[in-house]
């Protein structure tokens, strides 16, 4: 039994809505430039302080806000779907393929080009990821066929992001691929947002209308069928929801993990352990870590500067140990 209580959902999101506002507040007063705020309301184009809001902060912490969101629905999704408290956002590989879109997109001079053929590698990788799944696990996908079909996804891709590393045309291209692979939502644009945020929306939307199903899904499939669900039908609708918002994701901030496995866990409780009741809440307390670890981020000075993928398996790895730990002790 859980020492903690659940609560209404109407106070969970609320205490969440505030910590998203007073961190979303904190992450744009960073940087190494104090922010006159008058200024940059009065003069968004023609001053210093201006161009800083709204072109640098604003995008910045707007995409980490929309990154966290996705990755954190889209975990609680899918550790309804697979009836699984350690499954992430990733297990489907469509991290891997986006990641690999966007590294094909460095290794071939693409984004060289232009500054959109990142994300739009990113989301290609994403839309192959969920033909993939449905083409290796069929029809009708099973539970076990899906994490047997990502699982492949994810080793095969795997394995194409360390060519295109090992074969890299030169060591600034390396070293390109290795700084986008750790994850960040530094230097990204309005345009990384205007591109991104759609696609996640729509994920998320998706997902969110899946809630119903997970938790019919929890009395099993047959229960879920009687109650008028098709499982097959439902499972297609969570795989593209978390293809869109996960892939969308990626393709802008590169691989950040762990957000998607730790949130849920973090949040179950308080919901009374019902996944519909978990995905929204998820959502906010998605945005609310990543815009901390953005926080940490922008404090932490290093050479090279920390990536945010890093500050999240630092947080993430450690919480993973513990649940497996907690796990074992259950079992035995």
């Amino acid at each position: 039994m859980s020492a903690i209580r659940p609560i209404s959902d109407r106070k969970l999101l609320i205490v969440l809505t505030v910590a998203l506002i007073i961190l979303f507040a904190l992450s744009l007063q960073q940087g190494p430039v104090a922010l006159d705020w008058l200024i940059a309301l009065q003069q968004p184009r023609d001053s210093v302080h201006g161009v800083i809001l709204w072109q640098v902060r604003l995008p910045r912490e707007l995409l980490a806000l929309c990154v966290g969101a996705a990755l954190g629905i889209a975990g609680a999704a899918l550790q309804g779907l697979l009836r699984n408290p350690l499954a992430g956002p990733d297990l489907l590989g469509v991290s891997s393929c986006a990641a690999l879109g966007a590294v094909l997109a460095l290794y071939f001079g693409f984004a060289a080009v232009t500054a959109l053929a990142l994300p739009l590698g990113g989301l290609i990788g994403a839309a192959l990821a969920a033909v993939l799944v449905f083409a290796l696990a069929g029809r009708r996908a099973t539970v076990m066929t899906l994490i047997l079909a990502g699982i492949a996804i994810n080793a095969i891709m795997s394995s194409f992001i360390a060519l295109a590393l090992n074969f890299s045309p030169n060591p600034f291209a390396m070293s390109e691929m290795m700084y986008w692979l750790l994850g960040s939502v530094a230097n990204r644009s309005n345009n990384d947002l205007l591109m991104s945020a759609p696609f996640m929306l729509i994920g998320s939307l998706l997902l969110l209308s899946s809630g119903r199903f997970l938790d019919a899904l929890t009395l099993g499939e047959d229960t879920a069928q009687s109650l008028g669900f098709s499982p097959a039908a439902q499972r297609k609708r969570i795989v593209i929801g978390v293809a869109l918002s996960v892939g969308a994701a990626v393709a802008v901030s590169g691989n950040i993990g762990f957000v998607g496995l730790v949130v849920p866990h973090l949040l179950r409780p308080w919901v009374g352990y019902e996944p519909r009741r978990l995905l929204l809440p998820s959502a906010l307390g998605g945005a609310v870590l990543l815009l901390l670890a953005d926080i940490v981020v922008q404090h932490v000075s290093t050479g090279s500067g920390l990536k945010l993928g890093v500050v999240t398996a630092l947080i993430g790895g450690p919480f993973f140990l513990h649940l497996i730990i907690k796990q074992r002790g259950f079992l035995s």
